[in-house]
């Protein structure tokens, strides 16, 4: 019994897994303007033994991930850089991207370690809400609910068009104040059935990212409490 203690006692420590980095989630604040943003993960192998990443990529196809120097070994002490690049095409607003790595030995399906950059992009035309919902009733009237649509810009912008989409709502521009803030009235035909509407806005906003949004029309069933 005494020997087989002493064995365990001897037995090298298990090296601890994975790669230290100063943080997983990093935000980065884009200008109105701004088409793609870099964002850099630095690392290091603060372990006993040799790391190697086995695999990496990203969660979206907007996403482009590249490993500094393409360097995917590392020795116990040596520091890298995970690179994400991010082409923020036509997103407004907080928008999180992740990056999931593979260390070596990791299953096909469990990526050990997640990296997350959370993008702040300024929202020039804001839409509240983007959805307005009315309930199924056979014998209901429909009403008419309010979008309201602001422009967060030093610039006017101006709203062009309004188009509803399809025949199943009734749309009305009112402008409160010109290139700075609209109401958008939408009305439903009827409410005896489920209908959708995607309603298309178009402004003459310099940047494609606020020059065309949406909102929605929904009439829904109930929702069961």
């Amino acid at each position: 019994m005494r020997a087989l203690l002493l064995c365990v006692l001897f037995l090298p420590l298990p090296l601890s897994a994975g790669l230290s980095f100063e943080t997983k989630l990093k935000d980065v604040h884009a200008g109105h303007d701004q088409r793609e943003v870099t964002c850099d993960f630095e690392f290091s192998n603060d372990t006993d033994g040799a790391i190697t990443i086995a695999r990496y990529e990203s969660t979206c196809s907007c996403m482009n991930v590249k490993v500094k120097g393409g360097k995917l070994r590392y020795e116990p002490g040596e520091k890298g850089t995970i690179r994400a690049i991010f082409d923020m095409g036509n997103f407004s607003g907080e928008v999180d991207k992740s990056v999931r790595l593979w260390l070596k030995g990791d299953p096909a399906g469990e990526p050990s370690i997640t990296l997350t950059t959370r993008v702040h992009i300024p929202v020039l035309v804001e839409i509240e809400p983007k959805t307005v919902r009315w309930d199924v009733d056979a014998a209901g009237e429909p009403t008419t609910q309010v979008i309201s649509i602001t422009m967060n810009h030093d610039k006017p912008i101006h709203v062009l068009s309004v188009e509803p989409g399809n025949q199943k709502f009734t749309t009305e521009l009112k402008t409160l104040e010109k290139g700075k803030a609209y109401e958008l009235h939408v009305t439903p035909v009827e409410v005896s059935k489920p209908a959708l509407g995607v309603i298309q806005i178009r402004t003459d906003a310099e940047s494609s990212r606020y020059s065309s949004q949406r909102a929605f029309a929904l009439v829904r069933k109930p929702v069961e409490p």
